[in-house]
């Protein structure tokens, strides 16, 4: 990365710098994402789009990608945008739960979520033990879903959103955070949070009504590998359990909020109708976003 846009030789680069190669970049990825999903939903289109909610913590432009998207994917004018910035990891649950509302409240709804990440754009070329494991963990990736309560075509695999459940660990907001610094935005990543999340788990899931027993899968975001280590072991997961979830983190890293939806797109590959799915996400906070979800395949 060093000697490459916006990093210099010393890979030094201005938050400024970094911000300017996001609002181009960020885009031009919204948009291609946006053209192959409309492309592959049966029986919608651009004109059927009615809200946009875009997500993303790793930069700010005004008019955004969720403005251009409008603009290059030919959707109405009249297309409501909702920002949902700077929640991290967990985010695409908060843009769910908004688009489940939405299409609660008008049956014709048709609601586009995108979750775009430029992680690299805030990479630290120093040797502090947050710099480390973010440069390690965490990736670019954008994610994307359409969210409806029309009656889905024959031959589509689609989820069921059930229910949406927030909690956060006690006194744990100084272990996971993020600021924005002169050089980029600054990553505070304690590695005791494995430890935390295994130590409140089995109560967050008794607040969100998740019943381990009652659970056909889980979808959990790859946060690190430890992290998913403790999950499997507190909740005594069977092997295999966490499959998705380590082959999204093997194959593209922590995307922090794309992630969820590219563990939920992985599972689709080996999936059963009416398979009851919990799905969990962790950010700064430290916050958990927890859903539950039915697998629906339309004959």
């Amino acid at each position: 990365m060093r000697d490459s846009p916006p990093f210099d030789g010393d890979g030094k680069a201005t938050t400024a710098a970094r911000n300017a190669v996001y609002a181009r970049e960020s885009r031009r990825m919204a948009t291609e994402l946006g053209q192959t999903l409309l492309s592959r939903a049966k029986g919608f289109g651009p004109s059927d789009v009615t809200h946009v909610i875009f997500a993303s913590c790793t930069g700010f432009v005004n008019p955004g990608p969720d403005f251009f998207l409008v603009k290059d994917l030919g959707l109405a004018e009249n297309v409501e945008r909702y920002i949902v910035g700077f929640m991290g990891c967990y985010a695409a649950f908060p843009c769910l739960r908004m688009a489940a509302q939405f299409c609660r409240a008008d049956p014709e709804a048709v609601v586009l979520v995108v979750c775009l990440e430029l992680s690299s754009m805030h990479l630290k070329f120093d040797h502090s033990l947050d710099s480390i494991l973010g440069n390690a963990v965490f990736a670019d990736g954008a994610a994307a879903a359409l969210v409806s309560g029309r009656e889905p075509a024959p031959g589509d695999a689609t989820y069921i959103l059930d229910s949406f459940a927030t909690a956060t660990v006690p006194d744990s907001e100084a272990e996971m955070a993020w600021s924005i610094g002169d050089e980029g935005f600054d990553l505070v990543l304690s590695s005791y949070v494995p430890r935390l999340i295994e130590s409140e788990i089995g109560n967050i899931l008794e607040g969100a009504g998740i019943e381990p027993g009652e659970t056909d899968r889980w979808a959990v975001h790859p946060g690190g590998k430890s992290i998913l280590e403790k999950v499997e072991q507190t909740l005594e997961l069977g092997p295999g359990a966490l499959r998705e979830s380590r082959e999204i983190l093997r194959r593209y890293g922590n995307m922090s909020s794309a992630t969820i939806l590219f563990v939920l797109e992985e599972m689709q590959r080996r999936q059963h109708q009416g398979e009851r799915i919990a799905a969990l996400a962790f950010g700064p906070g430290l916050t958990v976003e927890t859903a539950k979800l039915r697998v629906d395949l339309v004959s």
